[in-house]
């Protein structure tokens, strides 16, 4: 990635962290409010998980041997 994907994801997270301490602080309907940064960690996560689930996906089924065309 490039140096300023880098900068831009960083500033996400600490957007991200500043409202989830300033605007979630007191909204403890859910146990998972209480966790700190849980957001950003589940964010992150997800997105890890779609991107490597898709690769995956993609070897296993979407990808065909070069004499699948040849018959």
């Amino acid at each position: 990635m490039k140096k300023w994907h880098w900068i831009t994801l960083a500033i996400l997270f600490l957007i991200s962290l500043t409202l989830e301490f300033t605007y979630l602080s007191d909204y403890k309907s859910h146990w998972w409010n209480s966790v700190p940064a849980f957001y950003s960690l589940w964010g992150g996560l997800s997105a890890m998980v779609v991107i490597y689930g898709s690769s995956i996906i993609g070897k296993l089924f979407l990808l065909r041997k070069e004499k699948y065309y040849d018959h």
